[in-house]
């Protein structure tokens, strides 16, 4: 690949990535969270109650981001906070009444977002960009960057 297909190649990725977390932002906003938010109450819909070292590892985010991040979820009700029975030093976090009442409405909206994202799509088919960008998370993990470096959004499994 010369410069200048690498250059084309970057700055679509960058721009996709931009536009993307712009329609995500908008989507969310309606019910006070943001991107971020949504994977965190995934996750705890997914996985059940756990601690923020759990929540960080699952979702890529550093220590401190949870601890922010689930504060403002906190705030708006969508989740508690409590000490570990076990470990005197971890927070459990769970989803509140509220926080599991919010959940339809925000994957109807993460479906919106996806939907409108691949509108303008004639050349391959959803189906296929998934598997693309799949295949090209894998091998960014996979990359010289390391594993511990990239976080794992693309596909969660349950914790053990």
């Amino acid at each position: 690949m010369n410069y200048d297909e690498a250059d084309a190649l970057n700055e679509a990725i960058r721009a996709i990535g931009i536009r993307h977390r712009a329609l995500a932002v908008s989507a969310l906003a309606p019910f006070g969270i943001h991107p971020g938010h949504k994977l965190l109450l995934l996750e705890l819909e997914t996985f059940g109650p756990c601690t923020q070292a759990q929540l960080a590892a699952s979702s890529g985010y550093e220590p401190p981001t949870i601890t922010l991040s689930v504060r403002q979820l906190e705030a708006a009700g969508l989740v508690v906070r409590r000490p570990s029975s076990t470990d005197a030093r971890a927070t459990i976090v769970e989803l509140t009444d509220a926080g599991r009442a919010l959940l339809p409405k925000l994957k109807a909206a993460w479906r919106t977002v996806a939907e409108r994202t691949v509108a303008g799509l004639r050349s391959i088919s959803p189906e296929q960009l998934t598997a693309a960008l799949e295949d090209l998370a894998a091998s960014l993990r996979a990359g010289d960057a390391g594993e511990a470096d990239v976080p794992r959004y693309v596909s969660r499994t349950k914790r053990d």
